[in-house]
């Protein structure tokens, strides 16, 4: 696992960088506030019902949450399950609103 800041994913998203998205957050937290990440809630992860994204096994995966500790833990449950490349953001969705949502 590896860690981006909210100021850093910003820039990626800006420049047009494709990026693969994953909130783990639950369905009520995403639908007040998202980054366009796809919603697969944390206990998914932690049931490995991650169907959804098995595909990106390969690829760069950008995981939030709230606070970024759901999305640290699931970082750690989806590198178990073989993929390559998870990145965690670091203060979520909490530093987002805060940070670049001003």
């Amino acid at each position: 696992m590896q860690t981006i800041t909210v100021e850093e994913l910003k820039a990626k998203i800006d420049a047009g960088e494709n990026i693969n998205l994953v909130d783990v957050r639950e369905p009520h937290e995403h639908t007040e506030f998202n980054i366009g990440g796809m919603l697969l809630p944390l206990g998914k992860v932690q049931t490995m019902q991650v169907d959804e994204i098995e595909d990106l096994k390969e690829d760069t995966v950008y995981v939030y949450c709230r606070s970024g500790n759901r999305s640290g833990q699931a970082c750690l449950i989806l590198d178990t399950m073989g993929f390559k490349q998870t990145v965690n953001v670091t203060g979520g969705m909490m530093a987002w609103q805060e940070r670049i949502s001003k």
